[in-house]
């Protein structure tokens, strides 16, 4: 495979990845589906620090765009254009591992939530993993179905952020042999 599809496949890819970030980030402000919980600041401290805002989604969308350029004939596909996209590459592999890190955290932790009057993270610290037990769940009285809410969300990033790093990582790979042996664009192939 050409230097220049194997580009141009990993810019595609990621576009609806970014988009779905973006979406689960968004939608992490609004559990329950209702905004007063954000008006009222009672979202869990994972949300507030957009992973899949700025880091599956900006962070990656630049490099997307320039790897995307990059793999189209006569803009930016020659040796330069391909050690360029080793660093935007790189851009996108910093993104992707601070959603990555942000919804592991945000899953490890579990939600804010009211637990009878108080509002309350009862699930930070705790041995075994809420995740494993879906009995505790029960403790959230509000925001109805929190827990499940922010586990469906989180892990769509996690899963979203880890096939980011993986495209972003090929990305480097692809853009160094692009970088040493040339595009394919003087072969006629690109």
């Amino acid at each position: 495979m050409c230097t220049g599809k194997c580009s141009r496949f990993v810019a595609v890819s990621l576009y609806p990845l970014v988009l779905i970030s973006i979406i689960c980030n968004i939608l992490l402000f609004f559990p329950g589906w209702d905004v007063k919980y954000a008006q009222d600041g009672n979202i869990t401290e994972e949300v507030k620090y957009m992973g899949g805002l700025v880091g599956g989604g900006l962070l990656v969308l630049l490099p997307a765009l320039y790897i995307h350029l990059t793999g189209s004939q006569g803009c930016c596909a020659n040796r330069c254009g391909m050690f360029l996209s080793i660093a935007f590459a790189a851009v996108g592999v910093a993104g992707a591992l601070y959603s990555l890190i942000v919804a592991v955290l945000g899953l490890q932790n579990g939600p804010l939530c009211k637990v009878v009057l108080i509002w309350m993270t009862p699930f930070k610290d705790r041995e075994p993993s809420y995740l494993n037990d879906r009995t505790s769940w029960g403790l959230c009285t509000e925001p109805k179905d929190i827990v499940e809410f922010n586990i469906g969300l989180f892990a769509t990033l996690l899963a979203c952020s880890v096939l980011q790093l993986v495209l972003c990582a090929v990305q480097m790979i692809n853009g160094l042999f692009g970088c040493l042996c040339g595009t394919c664009t003087d072969k006629g192939q690109l």
